[in-house]
């Protein structure tokens, strides 16, 4: 276990269960607490509740930490495991017997069910009441036996949270909650507190969906005399179409994203402003995230997930990424989508575009398909829009322009104007020589500037594709 925070230190957790891939939303929620706590100087933890061992697997651990890393999340100390806490819990619960705050109950599923469906029959509440809540440990069977916590049954229990504000629960409506099952195993419920109180977590950062659980897990805080949290309930992530998001919307798992093309910063700027806001600011860096990001300013309704405003963000952090983050992205993107790795000669070539490709990217894969003229090699088959470009016309004045180009001057200016004083002299347009020059240079209709790529790849390589070009079909 981490040591005890110092005073005022804030220390965050995420706390996922290892049942399945990292979700969108898991992936904000960690964010937000990763924000908090960074923005502050304090602790980041994290947390595998790993306690449904029925459920939980060692790929689903990993899926999550690779999820994490990939979005630039940094944990603080090692991961640490719930299920390996669980005499721990035990122990917090036996405390709880002796200071009377907890009972052992002897009751069995069948006396429970039966309750409730005569309590149904009746219209009565289905919450159970234990008879054996106030029976003393003389009169106890040698019997299976769960130990519940004494829920007060009267009075109120209030949740005073960042987002969603004071939420009060009547306690005659709380049940008494089990800590322990009859196996002596620890519930989800009761663990989650004692971990949080032992790693010294002083915010909670969750999604509502665990409102309800608060007023429950206050019982335990209480009855220990452990100080209570901050909490801060995030509302869920829903569709564009505003029902809760899922598969039938796009991608739902933090991996999806990488495989797609979107950069970890874009994700960090686009999941930190689902939900909060900075005044007007929509493009922020992590610095500034980290400087302004606070859980007061998290919206209290939910928020809709928007794929055309990811794309947008995600190009405007293309552009401002340096080359080495940038080239570090790709090699993720098609490790993410095991597509072949770069070449040594690719790369260099991809980096001498990069200047050329940055400012016109949306995601990675965009960029990669905007740099084909570098990643490709001779001769470039024309695609269908390419080949129209090169029909025998202009085949033919690729043919003359040859010879100019071998003596032009191979700067980018100096090239524009040998293009361009050769179509004059024409009595042609620039585009009519541009399309097809592009399509020789690339295999594609669209590019970088045919300018832009002659420099890029020098004049040998240029003249080489001219004449590929201007060569086929045998003209």
């Amino acid at each position: 276990m981490p040591e005890s925070p110092a005073d005022g230190q804030i220390v965050t957790r995420f706390a996922p269960s290892p049942t399945g891939f990292l979700h969108i939303g898991g992936a904000r929620t960690a964010l937000f607490n990763w924000l908090y706590a960074r923005g502050r100087g304090g602790t980041f933890l994290l947390r595998i509740e790993d306690t449904d061992r029925a459920r939980s697997t060692p790929e689903a651990t990993e899926a999550i930490l690779k999820g994490l890393t990939w979005l630039g999340l940094d944990w603080d100390g090692e991961p640490i495991s719930q299920a390996a806490r669980a005499e721990r819990h035990a122990e917090v619960a036996r405390d709880l017997l002796a200071k009377g705050a907890a009972y052992k109950c002897f009751s069995t599923q069948e006396e429970i069910e039966a309750f409730r469906e005569q309590a149904r029959a009746e219209g009565r509440s289905t919450l159970f009441r234990s008879p054996w809540r106030d029976v003393p440990e003389t009169e106890h069977p040698d019997a299976p036996h769960v130990v519940r916590i004494k829920a007060p049954r009267e009075g109120e229990t209030v949740i005073e949270d960042v987002v969603q504000g004071d939420v009060t629960w009547r306690n005659d409506q709380l049940d008494d909650m089990i800590l322990l099952r009859s196996d002596g195993s620890p519930t989800y419920m009761h663990a989650v507190v004692v971990d949080d109180h032992d790693m010294g977590v002083t915010h909670v950062i969750r999604g509502d969906d665990h409102l309800a659980n608060a007023a429950r897990q206050m019982l335990v805080y209480r009855a220990m005399g452990w100080p209570v949290p901050v909490w801060a309930h995030v509302p869920l992530i829903l569709g564009p179409d505003g029902k809760k998001m899922s598969k039938r919307h796009g991608a739902t798992g933090v991996h999806d994203y990488e495989a797609l093309g979107y950069p970890a910063p874009a994700m960090r700027n686009y999941l930190a402003r689902l939900g909060w806001s900075h005044g007007d600011q929509e493009v922020f860096t992590d610095a500034e995230l980290k400087r302004h990001f606070d859980i007061t300013g998290i919206n209290k309704a939910p928020a809709r997930f928007d794929f055309k405003k990811l794309e947008s963000l995600s190009g405007l952090h293309i552009a401002r990424m340096d080359d080495d983050a940038l080239m570090a992205a790709i090699d993720g993107y098609l490790a993410a989508r095991d597509d072949a790795p770069l070449s040594a000669a690719q790369r260099e070539g991809l980096r001498a575009a990069m200047p050329h490709l940055k400012d016109r990217a949306k995601t990675l894969g965009d960029l990669l398909d905007k740099a084909h003229f570098v990643l490709g090699a001779r001769p470039f088959e024309p695609d269908e829009k390419a080949a129209k470009a090169l029909d025998p016309v202009s085949r033919g004045i690729l043919s003359e322009l040859t010879p100019h180009l071998q003596t032009a001057n191979w700067t980018r200016d100096a090239l524009e104007e040998t293009v361009a004083s050769f179509a004059e002299a024409r009595e042609m347009k620039l585009g009519k020589i541009a399309q097809p020059l592009r399509a020789a240079l690339s295999g594609r209709a669209a590019s970088p500037s045919v300018f832009d790529m002659m420099t890029v790849i020098g004049r040998e390589e240029t003249i080489g594709r001219i004449e590929d070009a201007a060569g086929m079909g045998g003209a």
